[in-house]
C-alpha cells in the first residue's frame, strides 16, 4: 500500500525559506514520478514541482528559482525546498505520485506571514 506522509510546514515569513519532506512507503520515489501540489483557500490545487520517471524535474512557472525539489533515495523521501517565500504561497502543500492511480498525502500548511 502505498502511503505519503508530509512534514515541515509551518508559519514563516516573508522572505523566508522552509523545507517539506515527503516520506514514501509501498513505492520507490527514485523511479516513480514524485510531485508536490498546492492547494491555497478558495483555490485549486496546482502543481508546484515534481520528478518525472525519467528523473528530469518541472516546476510551476511561479516558483521556479525559489523552488528545488530534491529526493534521498536511501530515506525514500523527496523534498522541497522553498525560498524566498511570499504571502500567496500559503496554502496545504501535498505530495503526490502516480502508481495505477493517484496518491496523495495528507498535506502540511504552510502560512507565510509577518
Amino acid at each position: 500500500q502505498v502511503q505519503l506522509v508530509e512534514s515541515g510546514g509551518g508559519l514563516v515569513q516573508p522572505g523566508g525559506s522552509l523545507r517539506l519532506s515527503c516520506a514514501a512507503s509501498g513505492i520507490i520515489v527514485s523511479i516513480n514520478r514524485m510531485g508536490w501540489y498546492r492547494q491555497a483557500p478558495g483555490k485549486e490545487r496546482e502543481l508546484v514541482a515534481a520528478f518525472t520517471i525519467g528523473g528530469s524535474t518541472r516546476y510551476a512557472d511561479s516558483m521556479k528559482g525559489r523552488f528545488t525539489i530534491s529526493r534521498d533515495n536511501a530515506k525514500n523521501t523527496v523534498y522541497l525546498q522553498m525560498n524566498s517565500l511570499k504571502p500567496e504561497d500559503t496554502a496545504v502543500y501535498y505530495c503526490n505520485t502516480f502508481h495505477r492511480m493517484d496518491y496523495w498525502g495528507k498535506g502540511t500548511l504552510v502560512t507565510v506571514s509577518s
